[in-house]
């Protein structure tokens, strides 16, 4: 971790800290503005005394003054007095004049005295000022270093959450990139094989599906579809032949349809349909294209039924009317007829529609889930990374919580 950068006030040099060390310097500022406060204080302290002493000589100085004038007066009136007679007029002039220029020359002084006596009174109070002034630096100094540090070490927590972010992110565009590889090599995977496990796939739903009818698959290499689903109905008679044909590719080929008629009349087949990944432009889901069935996954089971529950119709129908050439006829045009496709269509429409309805909502539920999933990961996983920061800055002063210790974590994950 990096440490902290303080510049000394006085030689001006960058002193690296540490968190550890940071309270130590504090103490240190605090106990060196407390020495020099208080050698200010006794400086002053020691300056009002002096000032103290002056006031007093001075007062004492004029009172000294005051009765050495008024002595002199005094003595200088009686010697007049006594002289008075014998001096002239003029001569009492002068000597009054000399003491009128000694008593404005004694007030001269005491004025100086009194602006000396302003001057230190002056100068008390600016070291006062410069006292007040001085700690207030000093507590604007402390004030910004302990700025700086919060907001280097702010600055460092963000820092570290940033690159923590842009990590996480690296890693999730990582994995999408060997998501996307591992897709493109799963997708040039052989064409055979994927059409075998299509054709495995289809089997396995007919026959869950449909466990009374017989599903044959077409051998491999023979000529011919894929799978021959016989229908019998419940009581075990045979109703007729559905021939499927799958197809995995990502585009659509119109020589399909002819080469599965040729298979359909090659194994007398009443019905062909057409499994595909790629349906027509003109085809959402199924429909009836050239004589074939032709639909995609979702609605293969829901057409199976259609044509299955019709062929046992026709069954039955046949059965009833033996050496009945006319219903032959007509059934014949009621299975050749639009109403028979439209019958068909209704039925796998509404099996899509609820097929549909239900992948939706497992997607949607699935989805649900990873989002929530992920967001609890996300809060755990910050508020875990938070603490470890301020632990790591505060110490072991910081309390301890329970469901973050890594004995309690471990147990959870064990649990799970």
């Amino acid at each position: 971790m990096q440490g902290l950068v303080i510049t000394c006030p006085y030689c001006h040099k960058e002193i690296h800290l540490t968190e550890a060390i940071t309270h130590e310097v504090r103490e240190g500022l605090r106990r060196e503005l407390g020495a020099e406060t208080q050698k200010r204080e006794q400086e002053i302290a020691r300056r009002e005394l002096a000032l103290s002493d002056k006031e007093k000589g001075l007062e004492t100085l004029r009172k000294s003054l005051e009765d050495q004038f008024a002595e002199k007066i005094r003595i200088e009136k009686a010697r007049l007095e006594k002289e008075a007679k014998s001096r002239a007029q003029e001569a009492i002039a002068v000597e009054l004049g000399d003491l009128h220029e000694q008593v404005k020359e004694k007030e001269g002084k005491l004025l100086d005295f009194q602006k000396a006596e302003l001057d230190l009174r002056k100068r008390l109070r600016e070291a006062e000022e410069a006292k007040q002034v001085s700690e207030l630096e000093m507590a604007r100094r402390l004030d910004e270093e302990r700025k700086k540090i919060e907001e280097t070490a702010s600055s460092r927590l963000m820092e570290e959450h940033r690159l923590k972010d842009l990590e996480k992110e690296k890693q999730l565009a990582d994995m999408r990139k060997q998501i996307e590889e591992l897709k493109r090599k799963a997708e040039q995977g052989s064409q055979q094989a994927q059409g075998e496990v299509l054709e495995l796939e289809l089997e396995d739903i007919l026959k869950a599906n449909f466990p009374h009818d017989q599903i044959e698959p077409v051998p491999k290499g023979m000529r011919g579809a894929d799978v021959l689903q016989k229908v019998h109905n419940q009581s075990g008679q045979y109703c007729g032949t559905i021939i499927w044909e799958s197809k995995h590719t990502k585009a659509w080929n119109d020589d399909w349809l002819e080469k599965l008629k040729d298979d359909q009349r090659e194994a007398k087949a009443e019905v062909a349909a057409l499994l595909t990944k790629a349906l027509p432009k003109e085809i959402s889901n199924f429909a009836y294209v050239n004589g074939i069935w032709v639909t995609n996954s979702t609605s293969m089971v829901g057409l199976a039924t259609a044509l299955r529950i019709n062929l046992i119709q026709v069954t039955t129908t046949k059965l009833a009317a033996v050496g009945k050439n006319e219903k032959m006829e007509i059934l014949y045009g009621y299975l050749a007829g639009p109403e028979f496709r439209q019958r068909v269509e209704a039925i796998v429409e509404a099996f899509t529609t609820m097929k549909e309805d239900l992948d939706q909502e497992k997607r949607a539920m699935t989805r649900i889930w990873s989002k929530r999933e992920k967001q609890i990961e996300r809060v755990i996983s910050n508020t875990i990374g938070m603490y470890g920061d301020l632990q790591g800055i505060i110490g072991a002063s910081l309390p301890q919580i329970e469901r973050l210790d890594l004995n309690a974590l471990a147990a959870e994950t064990a649990s799970d």
